[in-house]
């Protein structure tokens, strides 16, 4: 991996092989590692960068006391600016598509391409008002949970509140994958576990109606209905965009169904391509 200095710390990234650059962004409390199944796939005929966000992976912890999808999102642009990409297309994954928005309207036509995983707008899944949501905030809940279940046991509680409420597995439908994510999270330390959350639940999203960029969002079958439908919201609000849902799959649709997530990637960019 390799380090990329930013004002206030340093961000760890990776790049392997050559060609278009296809840029991936990572879920939250995951790490690059999540695209291995992408990155064995297209390394051999694009240039594929990967980058392990803040308070994630190899990064780990950085000085600011609070993220945003915002900052996530100046730190992708600055990224790309220091490897002279122009015109990448763009891969991410539920906090990581939020990234990809984000860039999306600020920069409506400079993305090549854009495939969003698990693709979700805000947290929860329903916009509310901005004054709603400071009101509301389930900060401090989530404070008291991390100091006496520490961050394993309070994403596990996240995520039996959320199999609760969908009667769905969500998360994975492989017991390995989902393992994985979990253990993933304790390496987390509960500060950088708060400000991620945080990130999330205050990101208000654009409408991103002005976006030129060709869309392509994928959910799986086992994905959060309210999800799928800020898939949906997605899809009819920008110029060029589409659907797919994978059947035997969660949220982590790229890594419980790879090869048909691999396989609809390559026919999205190859008919980009044909046109």
């Amino acid at each position: 991996m390799a380090e990329l200095a930013l004002e206030d710390d340093t961000i760890w990234y990776r790049t392997i092989g050559d060609g278009p650059p296809l840029v991936f962004i990572h879920g939250g409390w995951m790490n690059g590692e999540a695209w291995a199944p992408q990155i064995d796939h297209f390394a051999d005929e694009y240039q594929i960068v990967t980058l392990d966000v803040r308070g994630h992976g190899n990064t780990g912890a950085t000085a600011p006391d609070r993220y945003s999808i915002e900052l996530f999102t100046d730190d992708l642009e600055t990224l790309l600016s220091r490897l002279e990409i122009e015109r990448p297309i763009l891969c991410g994954l539920s906090l990581g598509s939020m990234v990809v928005q984000e860039f999306l309207n600020r920069h409506p036509a400079s993305a090549a391409a854009a495939i969003l995983g698990g693709a979700v707008r805000s947290m929860p899944p329903v916009e509310l008002p901005t004054g709603m949501k400071q009101l509301w905030t389930p900060i401090p809940a989530l404070t008291t949970s991390l100091s006496l279940s520490g961050t394993t046991g309070t994403f596990q509680s996240m995520l039996y509140s959320i199999q609760a409420t969908t009667g769905e597995r969500w998360l994975s439908v492989d017991p390995e994958i989902r393992a994985e994510a979990i253990a993933d999270v304790g390496d987390i330390s509960s500060a950088e576990f708060r400000k991620i959350f945080d990130a999330l639940y205050r990101y208000d999203p654009p409408e991103l109606t002005g976006v030129e960029t060709p869309t392509l969002v994928v959910h799986g079958e086992q994905e959060a209905p309210l999800v799928k439908r800020q898939g949906r919201q997605i899809v009819s609000s920008v110029a060029d965009g589409d659907r797919l849902e994978l059947s035997e799959s969660g949220h982590l649709v790229n890594q419980d169904r790879p090869s048909a997530f691999n396989a609809a990637t390559t026919e999205f960019l190859d008919d980009l391509s044909a046109a």
